[in-house]
């Protein structure tokens, strides 16, 4: 029952209640009580707000909510790599601090780390130079620049409802021009409206639209992932039924897009599941809204449809896990059986008493493209259902290392194997 409702039916509740006392007989020995006041009626929720859906009267759903991070990043002394496991052989340092609510990761030709914010409004440059670390702004005043992607010198960065670009971008650090708007056709709807973009092997630019609420019913410029022409020309849809992805990438092997995708909140605790897909064809649907984790059929707007009318997952990634940012493996510095496997950022769940994820996990495939196995990789970030840290997104440096973003902490990290050496490109 909506807020507004229960509030008023409590109103005209209360007076009907008094009524039947003001009308008691004139001998009764007490007069009437006044009935009580009525509680004022709850403030109505903002459109695509992630607590819309929330049982009424439900004592531990009332104490779930999205996990704010805190106001300001941590300092490089407090982050918490002392308490990050891995399995033998690799090792988690610092590689930058002091980045507001860190997010996409892309590495230029040169060695530059872009960083995107989902709440600040830059990009972030980390450059290496003897031994030392310094963070450039190369934009500001934009609005969620969460997505960034570089191809050719390139980097594309995308906000809530437009896409730009800074041409030869590792030459203009020191002075870099405003961004280029290259395509702005799309909504501006909050709810899962920030993005993540990536380039394919068609030299084309990936960008999902999210669903415009935790469970609604999308217009048919939602839940969906486009391509465009890298000069913003030439909109497709890829793919459609897709809630809310915040991470891709292509399968070197195959070319096939594999991506993360959040189910809804609010079914239960542990239902549904999160999604990995894979595009096999142009113009599969995923099942959102009407069907999640390949069998769970919604029960708001599951009603005469069925499951087997969608592409199913390849993978369940937990419930309410947040899988976000994945990438192949590609390098060589890990063992060779990482080569080509998947490593997923899972940002762990708010809409669960019980926390879930909050880690990277190793998902490793067949050779037809399906899930062989997983395991954990990076763990730690949750403690005593707690987060020390909200692992994003993760991607690959040229000498095979790894690099993992956290925007709890305001950080990235490098993940390497073998003899721990300093951070490098």
């Amino acid at each position: 029952m909506l807020p507004r409702v229960a509030a008023q039916r409590r109103i005209l509740l209360a007076g009907s209640i008094a009524g039947v006392l003001l009308a008691a007989p004139a001998f009764a020995q007490q007069p009437p009580a006044a009935a009580p006041a009525a509680p004022a009626a709850a403030q109505p929720l903002p459109p695509g707000s992630p607590l819309i859906g929330r049982p009424e009267g439900n004592a531990a759903a009332a104490k779930l909510a999205p996990v704010a991070p805190p106001p300001i990043p941590a300092a490089a002394d407090k982050l918490p790599t002392a308490k990050l496991k891995l399995p033998p052989g690799f090792h988690i340092e610092v590689y930058a601090s002091g980045i507001g609510n860190a997010r996409s990761i892309r590495v230029g030709d040169k060695g530059t780390v872009f960083v995107g914010t989902r709440f600040g409004n830059k990009v972030t440059a980390i450059v290496k130079k003897d031994g030392k670390t310094e963070l450039k702004t190369i934009a500001s005043g934009l609005y969620r620049p969460n997505g960034l992607a570089y191809h050719n010198g390139t980097l594309y960065i995308a906000e809530l409802s437009q896409i730009s670009k800074i041409d030869n971008v590792e030459n203009v650090l020191d002075n870099p021009p405003k961004p280029t708007v290259i395509y702005n056709d799309l909504p501006k709807d909050e709810a899962h409206g920030w993005k993540f973009i990536g380039i394919g092997p068609d030299n084309k630019l990936y960008i999902p639209v999210g669903q415009p609420g935790n469970n609604v019913m999308p217009p048919p410029t939602h839940a969906q992932i486009r391509r465009i022409n890298l000069d913003g020309s030439g909109m497709e849809v890829v793919a459609r039924g897709v809630r809310n992805t915040v991470g891709f990438d292509w399968n070197p092997v195959n070319k096939q897009l594999y991506f993360s995708d959040n189910g809804r909140d609010w079914a239960s605790e542990d239902l549904p599941q999160d999604e990995l897909n894979r595009i096999t064809k142009v113009g599969e649907h995923f099942g959102s809204p009407y069907c999640y984790q390949g069998n769970f059929v919604d029960p708001e707007f599951g009603w005469g449809h069925s499951c087997s009318e969608f592409t199913p997952p390849i993978m369940l990634t937990g419930p309410h896990s947040a899988g976000l940012g994945l990438r192949f493996y590609t390098g060589k510095m890990f063992p060779k059986k990482y080569r080509n496997a998947i490593f997923l950022a899972r940002h762990g769940s708010w809409n669960r008493t019980k926390k879930f994820g909050g880690d990277v996990i190793a998902i490793f495939l067949n050779k037809d493209g399906t899930v062989k196995s997983s395991e954990p990789f990076v763990t730690g970030f949750l403690e005593n259902n707690n987060y020390i840290g909200r692992p994003v997104d993760v991607e690959i440096m040229k000498d095979g290392s790894m690099l993992l973003s956290d925007d709890y902490n305001g950080a990235v990290y490098r993940i390497s194997y073998g003899k721990p050496k300093v951070a490098g490109r």
